[in-house]
C-alpha cells in the first residue's frame, strides 16, 4: 500500500493576511478523499523527529536556537514564519514523515508526504518558509544507516534547492539536481550537483523538453538506487511568485516524466509538495493533487 505522510498540524495558524497558503494542507488530503484517488488508511500521522537525526544535517547553534527559541528576530524574518513551539512540532513532524515516507518507498515504490519540500533550511539557517530541510534530513539518515548508497535528489520546484545543495554539497551519495527559474528567489545560490537556471516565462514544451533530456543523464551520472522528488507546484503560469509559464496540463505531464523515469529503473521515489503561490487556492491544490494521480496511476502495486 502507497502511503502518506499527514498530520493536521500541517495546517499551522498564521496571521491574518500572510501569504503562504497554509490552507492547502488541509484541502490536499480531503480532496483526493472525496474523489477516491486515497483511502484513509493510506494517511498516517508522523511523529516528532528526534534531536539526534536532525544533528546528522543541521548545525548544533542552529538547532539549539530553533529549540529553544532564541533565534533572533532577524532569523525568524528570514524565515517568513513566527517561531513557536507548533511550529517546530510541525517541522519535526514535516521531517519524520519524509523519512517515514522513504522508508514506506523502499517496501512500495512510492511514498508522499503532503508537506515538505522544505529546501531553502540550509545547515544553519532557515529561510523562504522552511526551518529544516526534509529531504536533505531524509538522505542524510538513510546513508547513515546504510539502507542505501546512492541517492538522487530531483528538485523542481521553481525556486532553486540551495538548503538542499549546501547541506548534501560534501556527500558524495547524494546528488543534487535542481531546475528552477533562474531570476527569482533565491538570488544567492547555491551549488548543487547539476542546476539548471530557466528563463522568466518558460511555458510547457521547453521545460518538458529539457527534463526529458536531462533524467537520463541523471541516471547515468548518479546510478541511484533511491530518488527523493520535491514536486513545487510553483511553476505554473498562475503563480504569483514563480515567474514561468507552465499549465496544469505540463505541471501534471512533468510529475508523470519523472515517475515513469523512477518506474523504468526500479527506484522507489519519496515524494514532497513544495511551493504553490496562485492567487486561487483552488489551482494549488488541483495541481498537488495531480502529482498524487500521477504517481499512483504509474507506481501503484498491481
Amino acid at each position: 500500500m502507497i502511503k502518506i505522510a499527514y498530520h493536521p498540524i500541517y495546517a499551522h495558524p498564521l496571521p491574518e493576511g500572510h501569504r503562504f497558503p497554509m490552507l492547502k494542507y488541509e484541502l490536499i488530503p480531503e480532496q483526493l478523499l472525496h474523489e477516491g484517488v486515497i483511502t484513509t488508511d493510506q494517511l498516517f500521522a508522523p511523529e516528532q523527529l528526534s534531536e539526534e537525526i536532525v544533528l546528522l544535517s543541521h548545525d548544533p547553534g542552529y538547532w539549539a536556537q530553533l529549540r529553544d527559541f532564541t533565534l533572533p528576530p532577524r532569523e525568524q524574518r528570514r524565515i517568513g514564519f513566527p517561531l513557536n513551539a507548533q511550529l517546530l512540532e510541525r517541522e519535526l513532524r514535516i521531517a519524520q514523515g519524509t523519512i517515514d515516507g522513504a522508508l514506506f518507498a523502499k517496501e512500495s515504490g512510492l511514498a508522499f508526504n503532503v508537506a515538505g519540500g522544505t529546501h531553502h533550511a540550509g545547515s544553519d539557517w532557515g529561510e523562504g518558509f522552511c526551518l529544516l530541510n526534509d529531504q536533505a534530513i531524509a538522505a542524510n539518515y538513510l546513508l547513515s544507516k546504510g539502507i542505501y548508497k546512492r541517492i538522487l535528489i530531483i528538485d523542481l520546484d521553481v525556486h532553486q534547492g540551495n538548503g538542499t545543495a549546501q547541506i548534501l554539497e560534501n556527500v558524495p551519495g547524494v546528488f543534487t539536481f535542481s531546475m528552477h527559474g533562474e531570476k527569482n528567489f533565491p538570488f544567492r545560490k547555491e551549488v548543487s550537483d547539476w542546476d539548471i537556471g530557466l528563463d522568466v516565462g518558460t511555458g510547457d514544451d521547453v521545460y518538458l523538453s529539457l527534463l526529458a533530456h536531462v533524467l537520463p543523464e541523471l541516471y547515468q551520472r548518479h546510478q541511484p538506487e533511491f530518488v527523493f522528488y520535491l514536486s513545487g507546484v510553483d511553476v505554473l503560469a498562475t503563480d504569483k511568485l514563480g515567474k514561468l509559464g507552465m499549465s496544469k496540463q505540463g505541471c501534471m505531464a512533468r510529475d508523470s516524466m519523472v515517475f515513469q523515469f523512477c518506474k523504468e529503473h526500479g527506484l522507489p521515489v519519496q515524494v514532497s509538495m513544495g511551493g504553490g503561490y496562485s492567487p486561487s487556492i483552488k489551482d494549488i491544490v488541483e495541481a498537488h493533487c495531480n502529482t498524487f494521480k500521477a504517481g499512483l496511476d504509474l507506481l501503484s502495486p498491481i
